[in-house]
């Protein structure tokens, strides 16, 4: 069993040190682990030129055109039983190289559109996609703070979970916590979720989320999305629409059961998003062969230049 462990941090920092010490209890328990620092890569920001997804559902296989490390990293992450990431706290969410990472993986790292591609590629119309990407994987994600504004660190960090469908195990979050290396209990809970992981790796089809139970019963996201005037939410995560209320001096989020075939990390939910795309994207096409169209993008070329640094 292979267990990586990637860290969002500095160098021998807090996050460098969590995701080793989840990584001890791993070993310990058996696992091979490996450790990764996304600040010693070279990862270009996607640019949503969607190539990605074209190249899916063409039968070209699974493409990006930018070049640097992501390849190399992607390659050690499917490669894995279990993965690791510990991202410190950067204005109350994961900081922008985690979020390029995430960013990376979108449609790309999509179950359900690499589902449709390798569908095309055995009926003979294409390239087949890398098949680890349907692999089911297990995934525990830490987040460190130096304070308490840490509210938008756990829906960050589910959301690149999100397109491959990998199970969360563990989601913790720890506040006020720049010298977590002295704190014995915070340590201890590091080393669970490293032992939480290596358990879940070994029967990744039973395995459970060990981690607080969040406000959304379905995906454990806190976050949600509030509309104006009325008690209906969104969760961030999932996309599941509802209603907040209190049930037993507690908050709930209550939905119909339908909405579960419509969630983000459902198959179901994921087909239905697929569909939604490619009808949106035919209509884009259309437009964007109109002399309408043509002529408002010409006068916002023509207005200003983009400044750049000499």
């Amino acid at each position: 069993m292979k267990i990586l462990g990637i860290s969002g941090g500095m160098k021998d920092g807090s996050n460098d040190s969590m995701c080793k010490e989840a990584l001890m209890a791993a070993k310990e328990m058996g696992a091979d682990v490996e450790f990764v620092r996304l600040l010693d890569l070279d990862l270009k920001y996607c640019t949503g030129c969607v190539t990605c997804s074209i190249s899916l559902v063409t039968g070209k296989g699974n493409r990006c055109v930018l070049k640097d490390d992501f390849e190399w990293l992607l390659d050690k992450m499917l490669d894995a039983d279990g993965i690791i990431i510990s991202s410190p706290i950067f204005v109350k969410g994961a900081p922008g190289i985690f979020q390029t990472l995430r960013d990376r993986f979108g449609p790309r790292m999509d179950r359900g559109m690499n589902i449709i591609a390798t569908k095309i590629a055995e009926n003979g119309g294409g390239k087949m996609p890398d098949p680890r990407i349907l692999k089911d994987k297990v995934i525990s994600y830490i987040g460190i703070g130096g304070s308490d504004w840490a509210t938008r660190i756990a829906c960050d960090h589910t959301m690149h979970a999100l397109s491959p469908m990998w199970k969360i195990i563990d989601n913790e979050v720890f506040k006020w916590s720049k010298t977590i290396v002295l704190d014995e209990e915070k340590v201890s809970r590091v080393n669970q979720i490293g032992k939480n992981l290596f358990e879940a790796a070994k029967d990744i089809e039973s395995a459970q989320y060990k981690g607080n139970k969040g406000i959304c019963p379905h995906c454990h996201n806190q976050n949600f999305y509030l509309e104006e005037g009325s008690t209906d939410a969104i969760c961030c995560t999932c996309g599941i629409e509802g209603k907040l209320e209190i049930v037993d001096g507690k908050v709930a989020f209550v939905f119909p059961e339908v909405q579960l075939q419509l969630a983000h990390d459902t198959l179901s939910g994921k087909f239905k998003h697929v569909d939604d795309i490619k009808e949106n994207e035919g209509k884009n096409m259309q437009l964007k062969k109109s002399d309408e169209y043509k002529t408002m993008i010409e006068k916002y070329k023509s207005f200003i230049s983009p400044s750049k640094p000499n």
